[in-house]
C-alpha cells in the first residue's frame, strides 16, 4: 500500500520475525552473543526470558541461522508435549527409526546412541524450546532427565528453555528445583528505552529502502515508548499504521495526533507518567541498598546458576571453536 510512496522495497514492520531485518542494539546483540558463547560452551542448561513481543523468536532464528557448522538443531515449538511425546519429538527431529508406537525405554536408548554417534563425529546435538513457561511440570522433569545424558567429560544433549516471565515462576516451585540447579546461564530481554526505539524504528526504514530524511524523530520515538511499553511487536504495529496514516495524508512528518490514533487502534495504553516512575525508581534503589546490606552480612556457598548481565564483553563466537 505504502511501499512506493516511502521508496520502500518490503514491510518495514511487519511482526513476523525476518532475520534480514535483525537489529542489534537494545542488548539483542550482546544477548546473540552470549547464547552463542553459552551453545559453544557445551554445559548444563540455559534460559531466556523476555516479555511478549519482546524478540525471542526473532533471537531463535538468529541463533540457529549463525551456528549451523557441527550443531544439530531439535526445534520444539509446542509447550503442552507430555514427558513421553517430548522424547519423541526429539527422536523425530534427530531422523531416528521409532514410531508412536515404541516405548519410552527403547526410544531413550535409541536416543542415546544416536547422541554418542554424533558426538564421535564431533557434532553438538541442542534442543530449544520455545514458550517453555507453557509446558507441563512433567515436561520440564523430563527434559533434566534428558540433561544427564553424558560422556565423561561433556554433555550429549544441550537444552535451551525460551520463555516468557512465568517460567521463572515455574521453576521456583519444589518439585523441580533439580531442574533451575541445572541452569548454567540465564538471560532477560529487557524492553528498549526511547532511545533504542528511535534507531530501531530508523533502522528498519533504512534496511528495506528509505532514503528520505529521518521519518521517526527522538521525540516521536519517547512517545511511541510509552504506547509500546518498549515491546518490539507492539512499537512494530504502531509504526505500520502510523506509515499507514502518512501514506493516506500525503505526508512524511510524523505528528502526535498520529502516534495517539496508532496506538488507540491498537488499544494500547500509555504507561505511567514520569513523576510516578521517578518514585518507583527511587523505591527500587531503597530496597536494593537494603538487600545489599542484608547479603554482605550473611555468607553462603554461591548457587551454581550464572545470571549472566548481557552488558559483559563476551568472546566473539568465532574464536570459541565448535
Amino acid at each position: 500500500m505504502y511501499l512506493d510512496f516511502f521508496g520502500l522495497k518490503d514491510q518495514p514492520f511487519r511482526i513476523t520475525p525476518d532475520t534480514r531485518l535483525f537489529f542489534d542494539g537494545g542488548n539483542r546483540g550482546r544477548v546473540l552473543n552470549a547464547l552463542s558463547f553459552a551453545v559453544k560452551q557445551g554445559e548444563g542448561i540455559t534460559k531466556l526470558v523476555g516479555e511478549v513481543g519482546s524478540g525471542k523468536t526473532m533471537l531463535c532464528r538468529m541463533l540457529l541461522n549463525r551456528l549451523t557448522k557441527n550443531v544439530d538443531w531439535v526445534y520444539l515449538a509446542n509447550p503442552s508435549l507430555s514427558p513421553e511425546h517430548i522424547l519423541h519429538a526429539i527422536a523425530y527431529e534427530l531422523g531416528m527409526d521409532i514410531d508412536d508406537s515404541t516405548d519410552k525405554l527403547t526410544v531413550m536408548r535409541k536416543l542415546q546412541k544416536t547422541l554418542l554417534e554424533r558426538h564421535g563425529k564431533n557434532r553438538k546435538v541442542v534442543v530449544l524450546v520455545e514458550e517453555a513457561q507453557g509446558m507441563p511440570l512433567a515436561s520440564l522433569e523430563e527434559i533434566r532427565l534428558l540433561s544427564n545424558l553424558e560422556t565423561d567429560d561433556c554433555k550429549l544433549l544441550q537444552i535451551i528453555l525460551i520463555g516468557q516471565p512465568e517460567l521463572d515462576r515455574n521453576l521456583e516451585q519444589d518439585c523441580i528445583r533439580q531442574l533451575k540447579e541445572r541452569i548454567t546461564f540465564s538471560f532477560y530481554l529487557s524492553a528498549f528505552d526511547a532511545s533504542d526505539i528511535h534507531k530501531y524504528l530508523n533502522f528498519r526504514m533504512r534496511s528495506v529502502g528509505y532514503t528520505g530524511p529521518e521519518l521517526f524523530d527522538i521525540k516521536s520515538a519517547r512517545m511511541i515508548e510509552r504506547y509500546s511499553n518498549g515491546l518490539m511487536r507492539r512499537a512494530n504495529i504502531i509504526a505500520d499504521k502510523i506509515l499507514i496514516i502518512l501514506f493516506s495524508q500525503k505526508r512524511y512528518k510524523v505528528l502526535k495526533k498520529d502516534i495517539i490514533k496508532a496506538a488507540g487502534d491498537s488499544q494500547y495504553q500509555k504507561k505511567e507518567g514520569a513523576s510516578k516512575t521517578i518514585i518507583a525508581a527511587l523505591l527500587g534503589v531503597l530496597a536494593l541498598g537494603f538487600t545489599a546490606a542484608v547479603v554482605s552480612s550473611v555468607t553462603t556457598t554461591p548457587s551454581n546458576i550464572v545470571e549472566v548481565p548481557v552488558s559483559i564483553e563476551l568472546p566473539d563466537s568465532k574464536d570459541l571453536p565448535i
